[in-house]
């Protein structure tokens, strides 16, 4: 069946299936029939991509699956026979894009941007991991493609789906703690090598890994077990360090609440990055974002490597590992957990008796079944890539600051750091040849 046939079909199939639940289940479990049973593709099937690969099966077909590592292809194989195999997600998208309807990119931070524009170029809807992007460019072209295409579309930052978020986000957006003007953000992470140099020894490729494949649109350089298959995050060839992992997360629910986009300065304090490899083993991140319609200017603070922010922040709490507090002019709100599922409002007497606003924000069948009803026509995913490449670039500007070593000033509408001309190398980067955007 011709994309654009099969495609009109599942959603017309489908349409009494739009709503979020039916008869207290999800909507997609009404679909029999294999032809309206969405196809998806999925790119990376391990580690992460094990479960997301494993939800899109539990919403669809899984007709393809593509890794770089041959051992990773072969047990995800042993779920779904029938899945075609790859090592090449370009082999895979050019042979299949008439059977493909949807694909998920769980891969490492620097193949996200090129796999998903890739599909999303095909026509084929779109969910990928966090962070959206390797770079602040790249988050840019990822909505600016997903609108061009009119394809679905969410990124993998399931705390989105949460109705503690949601819910706290309805009392920042209604006032609940007054004005907010100052944010706190804080992880555990790294929990992998930072702050060293580019090995010196050069060991074999092992024969399960693709490694020409692994590089993707990196530069070029010799195989390492320190790069791959899990510590590629604190390399900047490849991942975005603590602050890519975990602020699509830990951040969501203030940049959400109160609309975070588009700082005006951002400066970095860390341990130093070494020999332009590696991110620092522990940074402290100032962003300042100014006024936002009637949303007062307001700092935001990260934190990672064991850096904390002040205690007397949060009364009468024992900070967690990784968290928020966003400190209004009439309380506090305190989330110990990286996804925002969890909050206090402090002081808790004065809070005792607080009524919580009436529900504004639809809440979550599932984070993925929001990406497959939006698949089929329903309502977009929440974290769709119009909000989530925005939450992308914002995040992803503290790793220029802390690359440029001084505070920038950021031009947002142009993606361009306006104070230190040199610092807009790091905005984006050339690929290597034979990978393209």
């Amino acid at each position: 069946m011709p994309r654009s046939t099969r495609r009109e079909f599942i959603k017309q199939s489908t349409a009494l299936g739009a709503a979020f639940w039916v008869a207290g289940q999800p909507a997609w479990a009404d679909s029999k029939s294999p032809i309206e049973r969405l196809n998806f593709a999925c790119i990376g099937v391990d580690g992460k991509g094990s479960s997301d690969s494993n939800d899109a099966g539990n919403h669809g077909n899984i007709v393809a699956i593509c890794d770089i590592d041959d051992r990773r292809l072969a047990k995800k194989a042993a779920r779904y026979p029938d899945a075609r195999k790859f090592n090449d997600y370009r082999e895979m998208l050019t042979e299949m894009e008439k059977e493909i309807d949807a694909v998920t990119v769980s891969t490492p931070d620097h193949s996200h941007a090129p796999a998903s524009v890739m599909a999303m170029k095909m026509g084929k809807h779109c969910f990928c991991q966090k962070p959206l992007t390797w770079s602040v460019h790249e988050a840019r072209v990822m909505r600016e493609t997903a609108e061009q295409y009119g394809v679905a579309t969410q990124m993998g930052n399931q705390g989105t789906s949460q109705n503690g978020l949601r819910e706290a986000v309805e009392i920042i957006r209604t006032g609940g703690i007054g004005e907010v003007a100052d944010v706190h953000i804080w992880t555990n992470r790294p929990v992998w090598p930072q702050g060293t140099g580019r090995p010196s020894d050069t060991p074999p490729v092992p024969k399960h890994i693709h490694w020409d494949l692994f590089l993707g649109p990196a530069p070029e350089r010799p195989y390492h077990p320190a790069y791959q298959p899990f510590n590629w995050r604190g390399w900047l060839d490849f991942g975005t360090g603590a602050l890519g992992d975990m602020a699509c997360h830990t951040a969501n629910l203030a940049v959400m609440a109160l609309d975070l986009f588009d700082p005006e300065t951002i400066v970095a304090e860390s341990s130093g990055i070494v020999e332009n490899e590696t991110y620092p083993k522990s940074s402290k991140i100032v962003f300042e974002f100014p006024e936002r319609g009637e949303l007062p200017p307001t700092t935001l603070t990260w934190y990672d490597g064991g850096n904390l922010p002040p205690a007397e922040l949060a009364p009468g709490q024992e900070l967690s590992d990784s968290g928020l507090i966003l400190v209004g002019s009439e309380g506090t709100l305190y989330s110990p957990n990286d996804y925002g599922a969890k909050y206090f409002l402090l002081p808790e007497d004065k809070f005792a008796d607080y009524e919580k606003p009436e529900p504004t924000l639809p809440r979550s069948p599932g984070h993925f079944t929001e990406f497959a009803n939006a698949c089929k026509g329903g309502d977009p995913a929440m974290s769709n890539f119009n909000y989530a490449s925005r939450l992308t670039e914002t995040i992803l500007l503290g790793n220029i600051a802390m690359r440029a070593g001084e505070k920038i000033e950021w031009d947002a509408e142009n993606q361009h750091v306006k104070n230190i001309e040199s610092a807009n190398e790091f905005v984006g980067r050339e690929y290597r040849d034979g990978w393209t955007l």
